[in-house]
């Protein structure tokens, strides 16, 4: 054992073989044991997390959802995605038992042999639609974020029953169902903040024509102040839905800063942001903002997200209900397809991809 990881720690490319290609991922690493960060996991000093950057006196907005039809709701909703980019909902109706099922199911996941994880790969992957990977996009990024995931697009049950991993495709499933009437709530909230009245067929195809549904895990870490487990960078989504568990880790950006804010986990909360897409669409009254998570050194993490899209094959820009006050648009109308082809082509660079949307 110590032979055989002296020999992939040896050099870059046995540790990129060991976790990328061999499909070990992260959690291989540090299921065996290693005592230092290999090299290519080592953030420049400038994309690390520093207490002089972490600001204690302020955190994103907590709404109560227990009573949808009360106004004060839908502007707490509104505010918070104009002002912060980043919002957590509680008692928003998804039983707490589906929460914590779906967490499990992201632990026994990741526990799965390599060789089984590995059937879900890039390359093994029967599905375009089912992604077993590491990082973000190992081969195009300067430094490896410490975390591995398994990525399912959801086109429809049936597809989700034959091509998504046995052991968590029912939970997954089970999740999406219940999440879908908070999503379609906070959408018609976040439309009804733009003067959008009403969210037709192909609104809603805008909107959120493709779901994806992540789980990412974040292994023990041997150096965590000096690794990241996903680095800075804002959705490309919609909006994004995402269940943290008890460990906490995820950092936001406050909006017109260089500050970054812990979002504390909270039992039973989901953790709602705005994502480029949305930004484009409302013309910046509504904003994405950067995001991070931190690598921790005593204890595996795990998070679910739900991303909401447009259709591959949807324009976006800034929408006509939103232009009709007379407001200029900043963005041009942009296949959806294309914005995320630049955005997975390269590294997480903050907010970079927005830029090429711009008029």
């Amino acid at each position: 054992m110590v032979a055989h990881l002296s020999k992939i720690l040896s050099n870059s490319e046995n540790v990129f073989d060991f976790v990328v290609n061999e499909g070990n991922g992260v959690k291989g690493l540090s299921d065996m044991g290693i005592q230092a960060l290999p090299d290519q996991y080592i953030q420049p000093l400038e994309e690390r997390i520093t207490t002089s950057t972490v600001i204690t006196d302020d955190s994103i907005p907590i709404i109560d959802a227990s009573n949808w039809n009360d106004p004060k709701v839908a502007d707490q909703i509104c505010k918070a995605a104009q002002n912060w980019g980043f919002f957590q909902v509680i008692n928003h109706g998804v039983p707490i038992e589906v929460l914590d099922n779906i967490k499990e199911t992201s632990h026994r996941f990741f526990s799965l042999p390599a060789e089984e994880k590995k059937k879900y790969s890039k390359e093994n992957s029967i599905s375009s639609n089912v992604r077993y990977g590491t990082s973000f996009t190992p081969e195009a990024e300067k430094t490896l974020g410490w975390r591995d995931y398994l990525s399912l697009v959801h086109i429809s049950d049936d597809e989700a029953a034959e091509f998504w991993p046995p052991p968590c495709k029912e939970e997954a499933l089970e999740y999406l169902k219940r999440c879908d009437t908070v999503i379609r709530k906070i959408l018609k909230v976040l439309m009804g903040g733009l003067n959008v009245k009403t969210i037709d067929e192909e609104k809603e195809d805008l909107l959120m024509g493709s779901k994806r549904i992540n789980f990412n895990y974040y292994p023990k870490c041997p150096n965590p102040e000096l690794s990241v487990g996903v680095a800075r960078h804002s959705d490309i989504s919609t909006i994004t839905f995402l269940l943290q568990d008890d460990i906490g880790g995820l950092y936001v950006k406050k909006l017109d800063s260089n500050a970054w804010i812990h979002v504390p986990p909270i039992n039973g909360a989901l953790v709602i942001n705005i994502g480029d897409a949305l930004q484009i669409m409302s013309n910046d009254k509504y904003k994405s903002v950067e995001h991070r998570v931190i690598a921790n050194g005593s204890k595996n993490r795990v998070s679910v997200p739900i991303f909401l899209h447009p259709k591959p094959s949807s324009v976006i820009g800034p929408m006509q209900e939103v232009l009709d006050k007379g407001e200029k648009p900043i963005y041009k109308q942009i296949l959806y397809a294309d914005y995320t082809k630049i955005f997975f082509s390269k590294g997480h660079d903050g907010k970079d991809t927005i830029e090429c949307a711009k008029i």
